[in-house]
């Protein structure tokens, strides 16, 4: 399925090519962006990584969306996605990254909104939650800003998460 381009005030989200691996990488790789998503950065040589990507996108699944972030002069900056997309329960979970150079300046924001607006104006999906680590104030801010709400506290494989949600209005 082909996604569509998305727009937001600042953040234009569009579908993932193969010329985004090089920056995917770069991030995959990066200890610090690796510890915000609580796990170890990717080991995996360039050529494996890129080779992985050339099949996730020939062949898609149907539990998953992926975008890629762009700033409005066509910047790759990021990705976000919705994925664990559960059609009988009418939730799917969020996730995003943004370049560090990036943070701070209202993309995160901007891209969660476009992603929520299309979810909820295109898709059955009547929940989307997300898991952030508790000690991210400057995640769990911006998703509060876009209409998340906490739920409860999440243990998992050694790390604190915090589940927050938002649902359909």
């Amino acid at each position: 399925m082909q996604e569509k381009t998305l727009r937001g005030e600042k953040a234009i989200l569009r579908p993932k090519r193969l010329e985004d691996a090089s920056d995917d990488y770069r991030w995959r790789v990066d200890a610090e962006l690796a510890r915000l998503d609580a796990a170890p950065p990717l080991r995996m040589t360039f050529a494996d990584f890129y080779s992985l990507t050339q099949t996730e996108l020939r062949y898609p699944v149907p539990w998953s969306r992926r975008f890629a972030i762009e700033t409005v002069d066509h910047k790759h900056i990021g990705n976000c996605m919705y994925y664990d997309i559960d059609l009988k329960r009418g939730e799917a979970e969020l996730g995003i990254m943004i370049d560090r150079e990036y943070w701070n300046k209202g993309y995160g924001t901007d891209s969660v909104d476009a992603l929520l607006c299309h979810i909820f104006t295109t898709t059955s999906l009547n929940s989307v939650y997300l898991h952030t680590l508790e000690w991210n104030q400057r995640a769990r801010k911006s998703f509060t800003k876009s209409g998340f709400r906490e739920v409860k506290k999440v243990r998992r494989s050694g790390s604190d998460f915090l589940l927050m949600e938002i649902r359909r209005t």
